[in-house]
Parts: structure tokens; sequence; C-alpha cells
């Protein structure tokens, strides 16, 4: 959420940001209700200053056998006044912070204006691979070697499904404990949560209340607030753990990953570089969160990056990172960096990463505050970064490994994990 700070000071920056996202603001009648709210907040205190000095002057009335019955019809006014004055600032702030929260994050200066055909390639890992047969994708490959069963995916979950079989599951397990290994060994603590989370997480998030339709919801009971939502992402939750809460500067940074499957409406269409596993409704991905202070916020961002990258070059394979221009990074981000990995039998690159800094944004809206050294609190800076999704790095490795006889040769950091250098 933006501050609100920063709308009343400097309007038309505001505006000029938002637009380099390709978002019309509309900030006048958010000023408009910061005005009437901060014109009724003074009125009530008057009103409430008021009530106070007349009713220290009761009992010196009493005394001085003054009649007192006047005084206390203007106190029942002015409580009648305050009541009614309460109940139009609570509508009127319901209204501004929702508002508010339907504003996207502001991007950083640096990041440039316009969508995805602005976005800038910043490094290139590897060389495309090239091969001396012709290449087969990787949904044939992975009929062929029987690792992953599209069709009885289908079956049972409907498109945008797909099911792992065999050693198929057992390669996808070895990703998983790949990464999973080496954050743990980086200093970052596992967290395993919960797949179905509430409301106020997605609100925290940055997801609601503008894309509560992306995703899955679970109705469990007849309260709108108890309602349930199927995690789209760890980080719906990573980012909420510390919702409320004011934490010691001296316990940040906080370093977090958490592997789950992730649930999302949308599966992508049926277009040839959609095909298999590239976009589906379900799919595993361990998912890396820093909560750290403002001037520490950059450090992280490239500490998250680094370690993305690192897995991916890990495993060989031939990647580029870009730096998203404003309208490609998510509504919450600030900035945002993909790693997009090679697809040989698409001729295309495949994002399997995003590392992105929110700044305060979430921190704002879920109120997560830090006390520092001096006593001042503080919102903290989050941030996220995929370590990695899988269902597009198993495609990657099964066509950028491939032979010619068919079978995939085993990147070697797997193969502990896997028990074979080749599967055939």
């Amino acid at each position: 959420m933006i501050d609100i700070n920063i709308i009343r000071n400097d309007k038309a920056g505001v505006e000029a940001a938002l637009e380099k996202r390709g978002y019309k603001a509309e900030l006048d009648g958010i000023l408009e209700l910061d005005a009437a709210r901060r014109e009724i907040i003074g009125k009530t205190e008057a009103l409430k200053a008021e009530k106070n000095k007349v009713s220290a002057d009761i009992p010196r009335m009493k005394k001085s056998g003054q009649d007192v019955q006047p005084v206390f019809a203007r106190m029942r006014e002015i409580g009648d006044e305050i009541s009614a004055s309460d109940e139009k600032l609570k509508a009127i702030e319901a209204e501004l912070r929702h508002s508010l929260l339907c504003l996207p994050n502001l991007p950083d200066d640096d990041v440039v204006a316009g969508g995805k055909e602005n976005n800038a390639v910043v490094k290139v890992y590897g060389k495309k691979p090239e091969f001396d047969f012709p290449i087969k994708n990787h949904v044939d490959l992975c009929e062929s070697l029987k690792l992953i069963d599209y069709e009885r995916g289908v079956k049972i979950a409907g498109n945008g499904s797909w099911l792992y079989t065999g050693r198929g599951a057992v390669i996808e397990w070895a990703l998983l404990n790949y990464f999973i290994k080496t954050h743990i060994k980086g200093g970052y603590t596992f967290i395993l949560p919960p797949h179905m989370l509430n409301y106020e997480c997605g609100l925290g998030a940055g997801q609601f209340p503008k894309f509560e339709d992306d995703v899955y919801r679970v109705d469990t009971a007849d309260d709108a607030a108890a309602k349930r939502f199927m995690l789209p992402t760890a980080e719906t939750a990573l980012v909420n753990l510390y919702r409320g809460e004011i934490l010691d500067e001296k316990e940040l940074p906080k370093k977090l990953f958490a592997y789950t499957p992730c649930y999302r409406k949308e599966a992508g269409s049926y277009r040839a570089e959609e095909r298999g596993m590239i976009r589906g409704h379900q799919f595993d991905k361990v998912e890396m969160v820093q909560v750290t202070t403002p001037e520490n916020s950059k450090a992280a961002f490239d500490e998250l990056v680094g370690k993305a990258c690192a897995l991916v070059e890990g495993l060989g394979l031939h990647y580029r990172l870009s730096k998203l221009a404003a309208g490609d990074c998510s509504a919450s981000m600030a900035r945002t960096y993909d790693i997009e990995v090679w697809i040989p039998s698409m001729g295309i690159y495949k994002e399997v990463s995003s590392v992105s800094n929110a700044n305060d944004y979430q921190a704002r809206r879920n109120m997560t505050r830090y006390r520092d050294g001096a006593g001042k609190i503080n919102y903290v800076h989050t941030l996220n970064g995929s370590g990695l999704a899988t269902s597009r790095i198993l495609p990657a490795i099964v066509e950028q490994y491939q032979n010619k006889d068919g079978s995939v040769t085993v990147p070697e950091v797997l193969r502990e994990f896997v028990g074979t250098d080749v599967i055939k």
C-alpha cells in the first residue's frame, strides 16, 4: 500500500510513477477522502476537548448552586455529535483504505516505463545448446521416457494438469531436494506453510482485493471473513508470517524459504509454447523470502537474484536474466528480475524464477514493522524470489540434456538424488 503522505505531498510524482506501469491513477478522490478524514478527526477532537472542559466545570457549578441541567443537555448533544462523527469517520476510513489497497506499488526510479517490450537482458549464462540430430520437444521426451503421463493427468484433473510417474516423479523430487539442500546450506529457514490461507494473507501480499478472482477459493464458512483460498505461491504465506507484529531490528533480516505446490486458475492457452508442463493449474515451487530493513533492501535483492541464478547455473542450463519494465512487474512489486531458461524446441526463453522487491508496500498492508536501535518503529521491506519453480526447469533439462538415442543425461547435481547418470 502506498503511503498516503507520499500521495498528499507529491500527487504529480505518484501519478507519473504509476503511469510508467500504464496505470492511470485517480488520486483526486483519495485526497478528498483524506481531507474529509482529517477534518472529521479535527472536529471530533475539538468536541472531546469541549466535553472534557464542560465536565470539569460541573463540580464547581454544583458547589456554587448553579443549574447544571443545561450543561448535561449540552454534554448529551456533544456525545451524539461525537458518535455520529465516529460513524462517519469509520465509513470514510474504510473507503480510503479500499482505494489505497487497489493502487499498485510505485516502481523504483530506475525501472523503465512500458511493458515487456522494454524489458532489458542484463546477463546471459552459457551458450544455447547445439545438436547434430533432430531434437525432440519435452512433451515427446517425457512421454517416450515415461516421465510424465499427460493423458491420465488430464483425465483425473482436467486440462492444464499432468501426472509425474516413475523416474519423472524421482526427478521432480530430486530438483526439490537440490533446491532445499542449497537453501538450508545458505542459512535460510525452511518453512512448510498451510496451503489454504485466510483472506488477510491475500490482502497483505497485495493480491486482494483487485485480483481475488485469480485464486481458487475454498468456501469453509458462511462468514466472508472466515473464507479461505488456495495459495498461488508460498510468498503469500511467508510475507504474512509476521503480520501485525513489531520485530526487533536485531532479528532482521529474516531469511525464509518454503516448498509448496502452487495453485493457479489460469493455465495458459493451447498455443505450442504453452504445451505440456509450461503452464498449469498446479505446479511445485520453492520460494525464498526476506524480511529486512530499508537500508539492507538492495543487498537482500542482489542476494536473492544471485541465489536463484546459482541454482540454474548448478543445473548447467543456458538462461538469461532480464530486468522487467514497470508494466511487466506484478502490481505489488517495485522491481523484478526474471530468470528465463532456454527451451530449444520452442526457440524461446521461459521464466523459471522472478525475484522482486516490494519495498514497504506489503508491510504497510499487513502491518509488519520493526523497532530500530533508537526505539523508532518503521515498516520492514519484503522481498521474494522463486528458488525455483520446477514445471519449466524439468522441460528445460530434458530438452537441453537430450541425446541422439532419445535418452536424457541427468545434471550432475541431481545424480545423488536420481541414482543414475542417464535416463533411457
